[in-house]
């Protein structure tokens, strides 16, 4: 059984920040995950080499965020810094990273000891143009095909840790098939409408759903009250696009940037194609939390016992700002699931499976 450690810390700079994370976290075990705000980020070379020191640790993965989030707390925009450590076996892990290009994502073999790789958790740079290929690439490298993790969200570099710190694209950590995991994804959005077959687009701009104007489905669907605002659905409302193959009804949830009255057009914040499907979704406080109950609820039902350690990535508009309170998404984790070590951040874009996410929380627990 592999024992995990964790540790938090905030402060005035980096230095109390860490000296605060690493009286909590202790000494002890292979591998560390290390999340820090980007408030503290250009001390992250620096701060590396703290941990590596004062814990023994010497193989570490992480990122920076705007937000940091560990058990039951969230670190928003202040130097923070937050580590989670366990003690797996030397076969059952290996660090990686420099996947920058496409090229580098084909060739890129992840042996667990004597044995294919079973999971992975990645960070990686938003900036870097070919992301959304890198991550689906990579989920080939991996038997489950399955990833989770996060894009990096800051106001300077886009820093990630892979052994070193690196910004390059994609990196993180693969696990072999003997580290068990569960986890789950919310998408913090509730349907209030049907799937609609997409009969008329180009780029992103939808004409017609179901061969009637695109706006006369999304007003019909929302309802009287909220058309006659219907300026402002785009904090609330968003469109849905289901994804092809998944049996369980899972969709990507994408802004609704655009609206155009005389046509009948509507613009999403992503690329659609005629026979696609969309369905249009509320986005709110009591949809949010919701969904993170439901969420919590499937995971811990597949649970024998309390999680040993977790990681958790939450994008940068969830949080209090949906959430309606400080530590309010972090706290309903430890209320379902209890008191365990658990690290993470705030990110600009969440990885589940094979895809990017927006607006979703994904969490993993180590069981």
């Amino acid at each position: 059984m592999t024992d995990f450690h964790y540790g938090s810390g905030a402060g005035p700079d980096s230095r109390a920040a860490a000296s605060q994370c690493l009286a909590e976290l202790g000494r002890g075990g292979t591998l560390g995950f290390l999340y820090v705000s980007d408030r503290v980020s250009d001390q992250l070379e620096d701060i590396l080499a703290q941990f590596r020191a004062a814990t023994g640790v010497e193989q570490w993965v992480g990122t920076v965020g705007i937000g940091v989030c560990g058990t039951g707390r969230e670190y928003m925009d202040q130097p923070a810094i937050v580590a989670m450590t366990g003690d797996f076996p030397a076969d059952a892990f290996k660090v990686f990273g420099g996947i920058a290009d496409r090229a580098a994502a084909e060739a890129l073999e992840l042996p667990c000891g004597d044995s294919r790789a079973a999971f992975a958790v990645v960070h990686a740079n938003p900036r870097n143009a070919e992301i959304e290929a890198l991550v689906s690439a990579c989920a080939e490298k991996v038997e489950s095909g399955f990833l989770v993790g996060g894009l990096t969200s800051s106001r300077r570099r886009n820093l990630q840790i892979a052994g070193g710190i690196e910004e390059s694209g994609l990196s993180g950590v693969a696990f072999s098939d003997s580290v068990a995991v569960a986890t789950r994804l919310t998408q913090g959005c509730t349907p209030i409408g049907p799937k609609h077959v997409i009969t008329a687009a180009q780029r992103n701009v939808v004409m017609s759903l179901d061969d009637r104007p695109a706006l006369d489905v999304l007003k019909e669907d929302i309802g009287e009250q909220t058309t006659q605002e219907i300026s402002r659905v785009g904090g609330t409302i968003f469109a849905g696009l289901p994804i092809v193959g998944s049996d369980t009804g899972d969709y990507v949830v994408r802004h609704l940037i655009g609206i155009d009255p005389a046509n009948g057009l509507i613009a999403v914040g992503d690329m659609v194609q005629p026979g696609g499907q969309l369905l249009f979704c509320r986005r709110d406080r009591q949809t949010a939390r919701e969904d993170m109950s439901r969420m919590l609820k499937s995971i811990k039902q597949g649970l024998y016992g309390q999680p040993r350690g977790g990681l958790y990535f939450s994008c940068l508009g969830r949080g209090p700002g949906l959430f309606g309170e400080e530590q309010g998404e972090l706290r309903m984790v430890r209320e379902a699931l209890g008191d365990f070590p658990l690290a993470g951040f705030f990110c600009n874009g969440e990885i589940s499976h094979n895809r990017l996410y927006g607006y979703t929380g994904v969490l993993t627990l180590f069981v």
